[in-house]
């Protein structure tokens, strides 16, 4: 058979295994997350001439088994559940177990087939790594924080304050990784730089975009907006017209800028300030004037990173 860029392997990933299915040819496999495993699925792909692979983000266990194929010379693609499993509905298909799921995997990435795969890079992934480790470990010292506020045994509070001294230390080693990272990569810290060319925008909410968008700069600014689920879909049917409301995107790194973006809109940028008030003296709540806010921003985000070009007040004043 000859190679064919429209055969395409379907892949579950799970922690100890991995189910994958080659539709177009009716196959499918089960295969270990072991060594041999990452062997045995690598000869099968071969053996079909299979050059393209698809699979879901499964919380970091899909990481090794893109690592192998890509060195096995196999395009990758990891794809947003929630987009398979809605495309599964559309079809018809309700039931749901691993056989399964490889073989819609490999129906949506034939039909969605123009998408082209990541390209891998491990310096973006390591940097990534961090930032959400980062945002994890903050997360868990402020469930901490809330609860050393109530009452407890002498105990409890000498274990919490213990804890949240270590929190800081790692937080801390973290946050020098995360700069050292991004200093040693030229594009990273451009990035970074024309970032925090923007008032209310500083070393942390930079890294999370670097980490977190790194399409900035390279999509259009619809898309732009979608990537981090701040763009408004309408919700109209026949004569009614329902609220527009935002949806999907990245939500860790919407959560992520949501508070610098408050900021800046309330306090530190004069732009972002004056397009907030004018939300609000035409009526709209302050949430909702505050994601119109970071919808703007990232828009032009995407147009200073394309031009390479730092923040201007008179360049990108809002209308």
């Amino acid at each position: 058979m000859a190679q064919n860029d429209r055969v395409v392997v379907g892949i579950d990933v799970a922690k100890d295994k991995v189910d994958a299915c080659i539709r177009a040819l009716g196959l499918r496999q089960t295969f270990p997350s072991t060594t041999q495993g990452h062997r045995k699925l690598v000869a099968w792909l071969g053996k079909h001439q299979v050059n393209k692979a698809v699979m879901e983000a499964s919380g970091g266990y899909e990481r090794a088994w893109a690592k192998v194929l890509r060195e096995a010379g196999i395009e990758v693609r990891i794809v947003d559940p929630k987009r398979v499993r809605n495309f599964a509905l559309s079809a018809g298909r309700l039931a749901k177990n691993d056989t399964i799921d490889a073989e819609m995997i490999a129906w949506f990435a034939e039909t969605f087939s123009d998408a082209p795969g990541q390209k891998h890079d491990a310096a973006h992934e390591e940097l990534q790594a961090l930032v959400k480790a980062r945002s994890s470990l903050i997360d868990i010292r402020m469930r901490l924080v809330s609860q050393s506020e109530h009452a407890a045994p002498g105990l409890v509070r000498k274990a919490h304050a213990h804890i949240l001294k270590s929190l800081a230390c790692e937080i801390a080693k973290l946050e020098a990784a995360i700069c050292a990272k991004i200093k040693s990569m030229p594009d990273f810290a451009e990035r970074a730089e024309i970032i925090e060319s923007v008032p209310g925008f500083a070393e942390t909410s930079s890294a999370n975009l670097v980490a977190g968008m790194p399409e900035l700069g390279q999509v259009s600014n619809e898309i732009a907006a979608a990537l981090i689920g701040v763009a408004p879909y309408d919700d109209d049917s026949g004569k009614r017209r329902g609220e527009r409301h935002i949806k999907g995107g990245r939500r860790w790194v919407r959560n992520a800028i949501y508070m610098p973006c408050v900021g800046a809109a309330t306090l530190n940028n004069p732009v972002l300030k004056a397009y907030y008030q004018r939300l609000i003296a035409k009526g709209k709540e302050p949430k909702v004037a505050i994601i119109a806010c970071m919808r703007k921003l990232i828009i032009i985000l995407n147009t200073m990173i394309a031009r390479r070009q730092k923040w201007d007040p008179s360049r990108y004043a809002l209308s």
